[in-house]
């Protein structure tokens, strides 16, 4: 029996930003039935202190340029560890570009922008190969896409043939151009974005390539003192870049993919997979959905779950830290139904009924 649509009860990712804020308060004590066995390979405490002391200081740094929007912020951190990308939902004027520079500053990665327009083709992405007439050789130019923050602005606004290209990169990790194969500098994150008010002369991107992000974040209006709070700053004639340029770099772009290479020692106990497995699965056959989730949503859940875990300071993963990913990894994966969109339900209201009717492992 699914439980009823209530849109006044907190959604699962409200918890998002105090299932990481308050670490040492909300930590599940030692003796959790899901802590690995004393006998199990394991993150080393000093491996879990230093996962969370990164994250404070990342959160720390980053907000000395960039105002709020904790569920942006946090998912994004999380998709980076885990080595996915993220889809950024909102209208403009948010500070997204903002953001990536600082998390780009904060983490000691180089950061790239790609502006996506109508006549953007794969070449202005990957880049081309390019005759030089004083060797008689074709050499190949990097586009844009050579970066390791790449902020992707608008991507709906391409067609599909360079989604193509920018999908492959993303995925592969590397560029194919004439047959020939160039990776990309690691570590690599890409931050897509698409406007969700204005549909001219945009693309709709299909749910293949939807499924690629290994989140879908949606960024809202600041809150009311989060806004006096910009304008206040903005009003002190700092610019930007001197924001930016007061990020001291927590990380280097070395570091960041030596406490990634981390990530899979987190421990996951068998009841936590069974967990992530009943809520996808329960996707597929939830009233009001009309397609559900792939599998490659439950290898988000727990590879998230697994960086949420770290982030807090510990070597394994419990249901509180499934929860409040649900939204961002299912939100762009499942189709309301027809009958659905007519009663004008939203998919997180009812993606928050699917995780209500799944049971939690207990002890």
């Amino acid at each position: 029996m699914s439980a009823p649509l209530d849109s006044s009860q907190p959604r699962p990712n409200s918890n998002l930003e105090a299932a990481l804020l308050g670490l040492s308060d909300d930590a599940t004590p030692p003796e959790s039935p899901f802590a690995p066995l004393p006998t199990s390979e394991r993150l080393d405490a000093a491996s879990t202190r230093r996962f969370a002391d990164v994250y404070r200081r990342l959160i720390a740094e980053i907000e000395k340029a960039f105002v709020g929007q904790r569920e942006l912020v946090v998912g994004a951190l999380v998709a980076l560890f885990s080595g996915g990308h993220v889809l950024v939902e909102s209208v403009p004027g948010l500070g997204k570009t903002l953001f990536a520079q600082a998390l780009g500053r904060a983490l000691g990665c180089r950061f790239g922008r790609v502006q996506f327009t109508p006549d953007l083709t794969p070449s202005d992405v990957v880049g081309a190969l390019v005759f030089n007439a004083k060797t008689q050789e074709f050499t190949f130019r990097p586009g844009p896409i050579f970066t390791q923050i790449l902020l992707a602005d608008e991507i709906n606004r391409s067609p599909a043939k360079t989604h193509a290209a920018l999908l492959e990169a993303t995925q592969e990790g590397a560029a194919t151009v004439d047959g020939q194969t160039y990776p990309i500098p690691t570590p690599f994150f890409t931050i897509a974005t698409q406007n969700p008010i204005e549909s001219e002369g945009t693309y709709r991107l299909p749910e293949a390539q939807l499924d690629r992000f290994m989140f879908k974040l949606v960024a809202d209006y600041p809150s009311a003192d989060e806004e006096r709070k910009i304008l206040i700053e903005h009003g002190k004639n700092v610019t930007l870049k001197a924001k930016l340029d007061a990020i001291e770099p927590v990380l280097t772009a070395e570091e960041v993919s030596e406490l990634a290479a981390l990530v899979d020692a987190v421990y996951i106990a068998p009841q936590l997979y069974d967990y992530v497995v009943q809520i996808v699965r329960a996707t597929r056959s939830f009233p009001r959905l009309a397609f559900g989730a792939s599998t490659r949503a439950g290898l988000a859940l727990v590879q998230g779950a697994r960086v949420l875990a770290a982030f807090a300071g510990r070597d394994y993963a419990t249901p509180d830290d499934v929860v409040p990913l649900v939204l961002p990894t299912l939100r762009h994966r499942v189709v309301l139904s027809p009958e659905a969109e007519i009663e004008g339900r939203r998919v997180d209201d009812v993606l928050t009924a699917l995780v209500r009717s799944v049971e939690p492992p207990r002890l």
